[in-house]
């Protein structure tokens, strides 16, 4: 583990480095721009029969398909979001997870159109109103409950010297890079039975799958650094959003509308009781000083310094 360590964290901050960066964030909104701007065309080719006979059984010919692409591209790149969030706080990426979900919902809306030859007729879109509401309005919902979701977190840091706490770093970050992994070999799958035998699969439906394996994991390891009660619980509980969240996913609407909104409102639940307990502990485990606690106490010792070990890290990175 101290020769995977360095070499996994200088290849997840060399990604990530890579990822947030302006020159990958225009290109992959051109990406978006173009694969949207195309799937329009080969749906209008396949329409009009110009396409070969292999990809007239494969290719729809519903011009709101090309809105359902691209909304899932959307998706595939806000999981980099869980990837990378995921060697910093547990909670955020219970949040990106939520965000992923609501984006799903309004990508639902706009499946039900789907469904219908164009163009589309009143007595045709009728029966798909009440479906375009839920999901819509659960979108809407879970956006909202998002804003507060984020405001109310607090972060507690992980109380431990400096080389336990790079070690736990380097442990995030070395789960995210296996995520990020897992998360490729599924997209691969499902682009093979895809192509190979035309059967969709639910790739979003088997990442939370993973996701919900990796945040157990995770409660494993802040063990490690931090054991008390209140934030066991906490991170188990993300783990049970995710559960929640995996069930919305494959639910049909309303069904996946109110999963995602009750979802949402457990995390916020969640982390509002967590708060709380944390106060409360805190002000449990203040002592107060007694006649046998010296005034004063010498300077600490600076532990001794090591090669190659920086003695700083970022306060983003120890969140649990």
């Amino acid at each position: 583990m101290n020769r995977l360590f360095p070499i996994s964290s200088r290849m997840f901050d060399r990604l990530e480095s890579e990822w947030d960066s302006p020159r990958i964030r225009h290109l992959v909104a051109d990406i978006l721009i173009l694969s949207f701007i195309g799937a329009l065309l080969v749906i209008e080719a396949r329409r009009r029969a110009f396409l070969p006979p292999l990809l007239l059984a494969i290719v729809p010919t519903n011009h709101f398909y090309a809105i359902d692409f691209t909304l899932q591209l959307v998706q595939i790149v806000a999981l980099a979001g869980i990837v990378f969030g995921l060697a910093r706080s547990v909670a955020n990426t219970v949040g990106k997870q939520l965000e992923i979900l609501s984006l799903s919902l309004l990508r639902g809306a706009f499946r039900e159109l789907t469904a219908f030859d164009e163009p589309i007729t009143w007595s045709k879109a009728q029966p798909t109103i009440l479906p375009i509401i839920a999901l819509a309005g659960g979108a809407l919902v879970m956006f909202v409950i998002l804003r507060f979701y984020y405001q109310v977190q607090q972060h507690q840091g992980v109380k431990d010297d400096f080389y336990n706490l790079a070690g736990f770093v380097a442990m995030k970050k070395l789960i995210a890079l296996g995520l990020l992994l897992a998360f490729f070999a599924i997209g691969l799958y499902t682009v093979q039975q895809y192509l190979a035998v035309g059967r969709a699969v639910s790739f979003f439906g088997d990442c939370y799958t993973i996701l919900i394996f990796f945040d157990v994991l995770l409660v494993f390891v802040s063990m490690h650094h931090s054991s008390t009660y209140h934030v066991v619980f906490r991170n188990t509980g993300f783990a049970v959003a995710t559960v929640l969240i995996r069930v919305a996913v494959i639910a049909p609407a309303p069904f996946n509308a109110m999963i995602g909104v009750g979802s949402a409102l457990f995390a916020v639940g969640l982390t509002l009781a967590y708060n709380a307990f944390s106060s409360t502990i805190a002000k449990i485990t203040v002592a107060p000083p007694t006649d046998t606690t010296p005034s004063t106490l010498p300077p600490a010792a600076p532990p001794p310094a090591q090669n190659g070990v920086k003695k700083h890290a970022s306060s983003e990175a120890l969140k649990i």
